[in-house]
């Protein structure tokens, strides 16, 4: 039997891959035999053309009739490009991810270079260890982070590190950078940043330590992950600056015209989401 080609959000086409599929849905948290049924159903509503996001769809709308805050957590790249369009809530999402690891965290810092001042995303300090954490948000699906971008970062950092070197007394020292993005790598930005010690962190990349691992490892949900929600109610939440779900109270769903049963009803999905990671 022929396998099926799918079309990825890149335009590429690729065989429907059962094993990638599986690996998504147990992230989720989804036990093995709802794994087995969805996997089931998707492959029997298959056909040529089909795009990765079709796919998606389908099994997070048998993930909801399951349990929501399962198909909230199989939801976690959708929901992190619908904090968008702005870049400013993913800086948040990646400062609350160094919070929970030690570190003293503030954004949209301008630091002083030695040709030229840069504003710099993050920054991070735990035990004297400072980074500049550049964050690369993608609003579009299929788009990956080339070398060019690690180069850019890593030439911020040489410039901001060659100010520190020619001022002993600088406060502004940098240990090292880091690349952060919601987005997948090529191989190449990949390689280079192992080359000079700039550490990429991207969707898929570096085992263990990617962006879905850390907001895991973190305990974190962005607020957009919310099933209970219209995505006009995430907007209007995530324009607040209620990025996360352990931000959201029952006033803010209120605020939003929600009636007290729904609100209760997304506050419950919050709880078993937030208690399910």
């Amino acid at each position: 039997m022929e396998p099926v080609l799918i079309t990825k959000a890149s335009g590429e086409q690729e065989p429907f891959n059962e094993g990638k599929l599986r690996r998504s849905l147990a992230r989720s948290g989804a036990p093995g035999q709802v794994i087995d049924d969805t996997v089931e159903r998707v492959i029997s509503q298959l056909q040529p053309g089909m795009t990765t996001h079709d796919i998606y769809r389908l099994a997070f709308r048998l993930l909801k009739r399951y349990r929501r805050p399962v198909a909230a957590r199989y939801s976690l790249k959708q929901a992190i490009v619908e904090l968008g369009p702005s870049g400013h809530p993913f800086e948040k999402l990646v400062g609350e991810i160094l919070k929970s690891r030690g570190y003293r965290v503030s954004v949209a810092q301008v630091v002083r270079g030695h040709c030229v001042n840069h504003e710099v995303d993050v920054v991070a300090e735990r035990d004297h260890h400072r980074i500049m954490v550049e964050c690369k948000f993608h609003h579009q699906r299929g788009i990956k982070v080339d070398v060019k971008v690690a180069l850019y970062i890593q030439a911020r950092f040489e410039d901001v590190a060659r100010a520190w070197r020619d001022d002993d007394g600088a406060e502004q020292k940098f240990n090292e950078a880091w690349l952060v993005s919601n987005a997948r790598l090529t191989s190449d930005a990949v390689r280079y940043g192992e080359c000079v010690g700039l550490r990429v962190i991207g969707w898929e990349y570096p085992p263990g330590g990617s962006l879905p691992a850390l907001i895991e490892q973190a305990g974190l949900q962005p607020v957009t992950a919310l099933t209970g929600l219209s995505r006009a109610q995430k907007k209007q939440i995530v324009d607040k600056g209620i990025i996360l779900c352990n931000e959201l109270s029952r006033g803010a769903l209120l605020d939003l015209g929600l009636s007290e049963r729904k609100a209760a009803a997304v506050l419950k999905e919050l709880e078993e989401l937030c208690r399910q990671t």
